[in-house]
């Protein structure tokens, strides 16, 4: 056996354990009371805010190797962590520990004729992996998420993000053992080896219940055509802002700056501007100088192109680009239907939003986008789990299947039928 595969055999033999090991701690969380998920979470949340000085020396390091790598910079602004950062992933877990603990909730609950009483009760879901990039706060997010749901997880993070995931994980520990759950309830793998991805994507021999994608569209395609388990995924954020002839320009101009410039390298930043071509050319102009002053580029159609010599002609295929930057096409439409019928091209069913006063417009562009988050006169960049209310989010799933959007606790939960009778058969 040459070096390759012994190396290759060792994670596979490796990984067989992790996910042995998660599905035994997915069975004490299953039945651990909310009130020890809570004392899990809110004693990471604290031991999180300890190790502040160890998380940024870990992400120093990370950060060195990101840079001598020549990585952009909306990838070193994914992975940055500071003391902000960090106590905004603390708080995090706190908001989590707060929400209601959605397993055992009864769905719903009925009588048959015969007596048979029966309910639809939350579960959890078992067992899941989370692959995942550049963003450490995943760790952190995936593993608190998967705790308030009752889920045992397996993270896997980027290479890039290693010696933070490392750090910060071992807050999650101190958690769980404070709470008295097992320290196998949210296990990161230990190993950078991209065979190790391979392995979850088997199923680790069927203890693995679903896998989250969270990265590029490489891993997530990759994910996709691999995976032997559910997957809930997107492949990419190519958010729109359209900006209606029936927009308060006063409105638009700040929402716009900010879906765009708030965090480029977020899957919620808008990448494509879309401007009613009937509307007074008052909008267009103010809209694509206060993004160039803000340093944006732009890259734009024959009608944005003649509002600023700085636009750039834009390319057939900027429409439906993922930039991750601060770059943005811009295109007029059509009013209304044409730019429904551009996010239906271009989109990727993630968050598209319309800036209108006019509220039959918003009205059919919310029922027409087919996207899993649709907004009225409100920044794309509120695609979040936390500004949901969910406390994190793992990501935001694009498919129409079991989860949409945001996945937070309840997404993380699946549901049993619980029937209870007095000694009832069924008749021949």
């Amino acid at each position: 056996m040459n070096t390759i595969e012994r190396v290759s055999a060792d994670t596979a033999a490796l990984m067989q354990s992790i996910g042995q090991n998660a599905r035994a701690a997915s069975r004490d969380l299953a039945a651990a009371t909310a009130e020890q998920k809570n004392l899990a979470l809110t004693n990471a949340a604290a031991a999180l805010r300890a190790s502040e000085p160890a998380i940024i020396d870990a992400n120093a390091r990370d950060l060195d190797a990101a840079k001598a790598a020549g990585r952009p910079a909306s990838f070193i602004d994914r992975l940055t962590l500071d003391g902000k950062r960090i106590e905004a992933i603390a708080k995090g877990l706190e908001d989590i520990a707060a929400l209601a603990d959605p397993v055992g909730t009864v769905l719903a609950e009925w009588q048959r004729p015969n007596g048979l009483k029966f309910q639809r009760v939350r579960v959890p879901l078992g067992v899941i992996g989370i692959i995942y990039e550049s963003r450490p706060n995943v760790t952190a997010d995936a593993g608190a998420l998967s705790i308030k749901a009752g889920n045992a997880a397996i993270l896997r993070g980027g290479s890039e993000s290693h010696h933070s995931s490392i750090a910060i994980h071992a807050a999650l520990v101190a958690g769980l053992n404070a709470a008295g759950l097992p320290a196998a309830a949210i296990q990161l793998v230990p190993t950078t080896d991209r065979a190790a991805v391979g392995e979850m994507l088997k199923g680790l021999g069927g203890t693995i219940d679903v896998i989250v994608p969270r990265g590029g569209r490489s891993l997530v395609e990759r994910v996709q055509s691999e995976a032997r388990v559910p997957v809930f995924a997107h492949l990419e954020g190519i958010c729109h802002t359209y900006v209606d002839r029936g927009a308060d320009i006063d409105i638009a101009l700040p929402i716009v700056l900010n879906a765009k410039m708030r965090r480029t390298g977020v899957c919620g930043a808008t990448e494509c501007l879309l401007v009613d071509k009937n509307a007074d050319e008052d909008f267009l102009t103010p809209l694509v100088k206060a993004l160039l002053d803000a340093g944006c580029e732009v890259r734009g159609d024959a009608a944005t192109q003649k509002v600023d010599a700085r636009v750039k002609a834009a390319l057939t295929d900027d429409y439906g680009k993922e930039f991750l930057d601060a770059v943005i096409a811009v295109k007029t439409v059509d009013g209304v239907d044409g730019a429904i019928a551009h996010i239906a091209k271009y989109g990727s069913q993630h968050t598209d939003a319309i800036i209108t006063e006019c509220e039959a417009t918003a009205e059919l562009f919310l029922n027409r986008v087919d996207s899993a988050i649709v907004l009225v006169n409100a920044s794309t960049q509120f695609a979040d789990g936390g500004e949901f209310g969910f406390g994190a989010e793992i990501g935001i799933a694009t498919g129409k299947m079991h989860a949409r959007g945001p996945v937070g606790v309840e997404q993380l939960t699946s549901f049993k039928y619980k029937v209870r009778g007095t000694g009832q058969i069924r008749p021949a």
